[in-house]
């Protein structure tokens, strides 16, 4: 109930005016970002590097109106690009194609995803395409498909709560694709996904060993936070006699820091998703919905205000 309370805030245009205006809330959302400047972001990145951890930045957004607004966007990314490649860091971005014109034109965003994936190939880095609701899916994948073909530092992600997610996964392997698994975080129909968290966490863990079981050329990334799920898929990749960097986790900021450590020291990958913007709201309420416990660390902020 909690969950599709915070996901209906996400939507709501009211709230998204309104809850931001207050500290309290602002003061709460530091704790999933570090500031919403791009240089508050590139800080933490290179802190980050210092510990052994590669980041992903994502300039908070989606569902741009107009075509001026995708080209600022792409622009902030580049400028970002210059940015990594300045300082010599060990970033890559993560994009939505919504905020790259998806609903507009499906070739405004091509042509600017391309635009993207071309700059951050001259610095040997990778570009990940986020997967939005399961209405976007099939026009993501496409634009993913058709990108990939012509550029290899492209990446995909994948929600293992939508119940079509193998099959996606099965198609993309063949092309080498570099996937990240995430849970999911939006409202979806029952039979368009798993209700239960049970369901969703199994279904997280055999696609996590379709990945592991894949060629070496395919890089398999996971995004989550469950301390009980990584360490199936780490016991999954020892008995398979994986080399550890060869698996890769990746957790957001401020969350799990100690696990994260934990992971690098053990021989595993980490990368740090780190977002920034003024968009944050729809993005943090999501945050919540993927683990309402961390609703009580917002009240406990707002009792203290």
């Amino acid at each position: 109930m909690l969950r599709r309370v915070l996901l209906f805030g996400s939507e709501n245009e009211f709230l998204a005016r309104r809850l931001p205006r207050y500290r309290f809330v602002k003061r709460a959302v530091r704790r999933f970002m570090p500031g919403e400047d791009l240089e508050d972001a590139l800080r933490e990145s290179s802190a980050l590097s210092k510990t052994n951890k590669g980041t992903l930045l994502t300039l908070l957004g989606e569902n741009v109106n107009e075509e001026s607004e995708s080209t600022e966007v792409v622009q902030s990314y580049l400028d970002t690009l210059t940015a990594v490649g300045d300082r010599s860091l060990d970033v890559e971005i993560s994009v939505k194609l919504t905020q790259l014109g998806l609903d507009l034109d499906e070739g405004v965003a091509e042509s600017n995803l391309r635009a993207l994936v071309e700059s951050s190939g001259k610095l040997d880095r990778l570009v990940w395409v986020d997967m939005e609701s399961s209405a976007y899916i099939d026009r993501t994948l496409d634009l993913y498909r058709a990108v990939r073909a012509d550029h290899a530092n492209v990446g995909i992600c994948l929600q293992t709560y939508l119940r079509r997610t193998p099959e996606d996964l099965e198609t993309l392997l063949p092309l080498g694709a570099a996937v990240r698994l995430v849970k999911g975080a939006y409202a979806e129909p029952s039979d368009i996904a798993f209700p239960t968290k049970r369901d969703v966490d199994e279904a997280f863990f055999e696609l996590a060993c379709m990945l592991i079981d894949a060629p070496p050329a395919v890089r398999g990334a996971f995004g989550t936070h469950d301390v009980a799920l990584m360490r199936r898929i780490q016991a999954a990749g020892e008995e398979r006699g994986i080399d550890r960097d060869r698996l890769e986790f990746q957790m957001l900021y401020g969350i799990g820091v100690r696990d994260q450590d934990r992971l690098v020291a053990d021989g595993y990958r980490v990368r740090v998703l780190i977002s920034y913007g003024s968009a944050w709201f729809p993005w943090y309420m999501r945050r919540l919905a993927e683990r309402p416990a961390n609703l009580m660390f917002v009240l406990r902020k707002m009792f203290s205000a």
